[in-house]
């Protein structure tokens, strides 16, 4: 190893929320058109962690465990007309569960955020964690890669 590339990672450091926030943009804008049209009005938010209601709400006991999550009315259950006074659907990223895993694996930053926010995207059109689990094992067959589960 050349003392350039070693010193290049002395400065370097995990992305702040802002840069997450880029990474996600990037990762979504990548998605297929088709895909992110159904999208519409979804809000994507970093965060940190998840929050403390939404660990108890779910038996998860560390806030590493979860890193990413669906929250809203998924298509499939939306009716008709839009209701006064609800909130948007949003996909919440956790950045520090996913830098977490990225840590301990080996996939690229960039796969692993698009991974959890296509496996998120997959709860707004309504699909379960087990029908993901075959469409991207369909998929990564196909392409020869490994899975990743984002709980």
């Amino acid at each position: 190893m050349n003392a350039e590339k070693s010193s290049s990672w002395r400065d370097a450091a995990a992305p702040a929320l802002e840069e997450f926030e880029t990474l996600a943009s990037a990762a979504y804008a990548q998605l297929p058109e088709h895909f992110c049209k159904l999208c519409d009005h979804l809000v994507i938010r970093v965060e940190d962690f998840p929050a403390e209601e939404v660990l108890e709400e779910m038996g998860i006991e560390s806030p590493f465990d979860l890193l990413g999550l669906f929250s809203g009315i998924g298509l499939p259950q939306d009716g008709a007309t839009a209701e006064t006074g609800r909130l948007p659907n949003m996909i919440h990223l956790y950045r520090r569960p996913i830098l977490d895993y990225w840590a301990e694996h080996e996939e690229t930053l960039g796969a692993l955020i698009t991974h959890v926010l296509v496996h998120e995207i997959g709860h707004h059109f309504g699909l379960t964690d087990e029908d993901m689990a075959r469409i991207e094992a369909a998929a990564d067959e196909s392409r020869g890669a490994v899975t990743k589960d984002t709980r």
